[in-house]
């Protein structure tokens, strides 16, 4: 029987022309906003996946926007009474469901403090969305699955498209057209072959820098909550500066060489492990270092990494199924998290 994370992971493609065709006005409204009163910086209120996707929005507001982003813990509002000084800021809000307590609290305390709050929901009529100035819909359309597919990739999609027009990129905005085309290639790309070296691994290291560390991250919790494996993000620089010494020759390290600088560094990392005799595996669109996981020709240096994470998704599925687990109920979670 197909799970529902196989079926709504195949929806996104779909999903995400929606949003692009159907609910750009909101975006663009926002856009404008932010482009008549530029905020001195940005943050991000977020947990799981879609902090995940929070990640992947502060590399595209610094990269195109030039504002510096940061993720706000909602424990210094929840658990420390923390009042942050907010004023000019821009304060992005990023949930699926929009309800958990400590997400409302912070968005609360951003909306009090001054800033122009955003919250970017699958549910708008969710609590978050009545603190926000400006509501911006993921489209995703229902997902029951725990771990969480299309309403990520919606998500980033819509990241990328208020990035596009907050920065008036014109670049970006056209290639954003062809998204929804490149996620469907992607699902077609083969990482089967990548079950026969993590089927029985203990631990891995997913790897990538720049706008595809977020996806690293997504990648990494989806190892951690389908398939039960230990996974860490870690970045293709930030390796160097300590993690590579608890990485032994037998630990898989699953990297993001797209076609960016980013993308470089991680393909550079990876020739120097297969050259030591470590288990590689290397997501990109021609083979390189260690085992090749295919993905389509590069569309954009801010878009490929959404198309890497399709791809990724039905091996996550898959892996979770081979270990003897069950992808749509992983132990001890539940599809809304209420966490203060």
């Amino acid at each position: 029987m197909t799970s529902r994370m196989a079926r709504e992971l195949a929806e996104a493609p779909a999903r995400v022309r929606t949003l692009l065709e159907r609910h750009e006005p909101p975006y663009r409204a926002l856009a404008e906003a932010l482009r008549t009163r530029p905020p001195a910086f940005a943050l991000t209120v977020a947990r799981g996946s879609s902090d995940h996707a929070a990640t992947y929005a502060a590399a595209l507001f610094g990269i195109l926007a030039g504002r510096v982003t940061a993720s706000l813990p909602p424990s210094l509002i929840t658990r420390y009474g923390a009042r942050p000084e907010m004023r000019g800021a821009f304060a992005l809000a990023v949930s699926q469901s929009g309800r958990s307590p400590d997400l409302v609290a912070t968005l609360e305390r951003a909306r009090a403090g001054g800033a122009r709050c955003a919250a970017l929901l699958n549910d708008t009529a969710a609590p978050l969305a009545a603190l926000a100035h400006h509501v911006l819909p993921q489209a995703a359309g229902p997902e029951g699955s725990v771990a969480a597919t299309k309403s990520v990739l919606c998500t980033m999609a819509g990241i990328a498209l208020l990035a596009a027009l907050w920065a008036e990129e014109e670049g970006l905005r056209t290639a954003l057209a062809a998204l929804p085309d490149r996620l469907a290639h992607a699902l077609s790309c083969d990482w089967r072959p990548a079950l026969a070296p993590l089927a029985g691994a203990s631990s891995l290291f997913v790897v990538a820098r720049g706008p595809a560390l977020g996806i690293a991250q997504e990648m990494a919790l989806k190892f951690k909550e389908t398939a039960g494996l230990h996974a860490e993000a870690v970045s293709a620089a930030e390796i160097r500066h300590g993690p590579r010494a608890a990485l032994a020759p037998a630990t898989p390290v699953l990297a993001l060489a797209l076609a960016d600088p980013g993308g470089e560094d991680s393909r550079s990392l990876t020739a120097e492990l297969a050259g030591e005799g470590g288990t590689v595996l290397c997501a990109a669109a021609a083979p390189g270092p260690g085992l090749h996981l295919p993905l389509p020709p590069p569309l954009h240096p801010l878009l490929d990494p959404l198309v890497a994470l399709q791809a990724f998704y039905p091996l996550a599925e898959a892996l979770a199924r081979a270990r003897g687990r069950d992808p749509d109920r992983p132990p001890g979670l539940s599809k809304v998290t209420r966490t203060l």
